[in-house]
């Protein structure tokens, strides 16, 4: 039995094919766009092998150019349910004023203007050549009023049932003095919190070590911080899976990146950790502090 989803995304130029198939790279899925549809047969044999395990499963782009897939459908199809794999068809399509809209925006040619034709008869030309792939479809999605947090909900919702597997929360700690992170999404200032930095047995050492942890967090204002912090995640992470994220970059700040932002670090890592979500942890400027 063949192990993973092989889904197929075709549809109108214009209506979202590349956006969906970076939602199925994001999901986990390995994906490849305008591949010759001879060689969809020999990429699935590929994808059998166990080198292929770290994905969750295939996503092909297929669209007007390669119309010599209609001769071979039905017996690609075939094929494909007698070696057990189960193919799901997705196409993608917006009104003519949308894409019209689109094109102009991006300033892109049409696949079919190349033949001489303007933009309006490429995309009337275009819906009838693809007309015998939209009757097949298991899945037709109109974009017309679509933004592309739509288009991603929409297909994580069939296709990501667990969102929460696929979302990474990663926390830097830094030195203020060395620089911010630029990637972060968000940062906290944590310079209010008790320094270690000036009590001479804890200097040498870091936020990664409990001493340190429950110096920092030793007050009843630094302790309702903590809290305050992890009700806030506790509430905000699940509207960030919600919207579609993938992942989230939380910065925590102090004067050298050794002692306070660590230790938050460090104590925040263990309580996402114990809420089940994947987290990641860099320490940035912990031996410059």
């Amino acid at each position: 039995m063949f192990p993973f989803s092989l889904v197929i995304v075709s549809g109108l130029s214009g209506a979202g094919k590349s956006t969906a198939l970076k939602v199925f790279e994001d999901m986990g899925f390995f994906t490849i766009d305008g591949l010759p549809f001879g060689l969809v047969h020999s990429l699935i044999d590929l994808f059998k092998q166990n080198a292929f395990k770290q994905y969750r499963g295939l996503a092909l782009g297929l669209d007007v150019r390669q119309l010599n897939a209609k001769n071979n459908w039905d017996e690609f199809v075939a094929n494909l349910k007698g070696s057990g794999i189960d193919l799901e068809l997705i196409f993608l399509e917006a009104n003519e004023q949308e894409i019209v809209r689109r094109y102009l925006t991006t300033r892109r040619p049409h696949p079919l203007s190349k033949n001489g034709l303007g933009l309006e008869e490429a995309i009337k030309k275009e819906k009838e050549q693809l007309a015998w792939l939209r009757d097949r479809a298991h899945l037709v999605i109109d974009t017309s009023f679509y933004s592309v947090h739509d288009l991603r909900r929409t297909l994580q919702e069939k296709w990501l049932k667990d969102k929460a597997s696929g979302f990474r929360v990663h926390l830097i700690s830094f030195g203020f003095k060395y620089g911010m992170p630029l990637e972060a999404d968000m940062l906290f200032d944590l310079r209010f919190l008790p320094n270690p930095f000036f009590v001479p047995e804890l200097k040498p050492l870091s936020g990664q070590d409990k001493f340190v942890q429950e110096f920092v967090y030793q007050d009843e204002k630094s302790k309702q911080f903590l809290e305050y912090l992890k009700n806030f995640l506790s509430f905000l992470l699940p509207l960030y899976i919600q919207e579609g994220r993938f992942r989230l970059t939380i910065g925590f700040g102090c004067t050298g990146g050794r002692h306070r932002s660590v230790a938050t670090a460090e104590l925040v890592a263990d309580f996402l950790k114990q809420k089940q979500y994947l987290v990641s942890i860099e320490h940035r400027h912990l031996e410059l502090g």
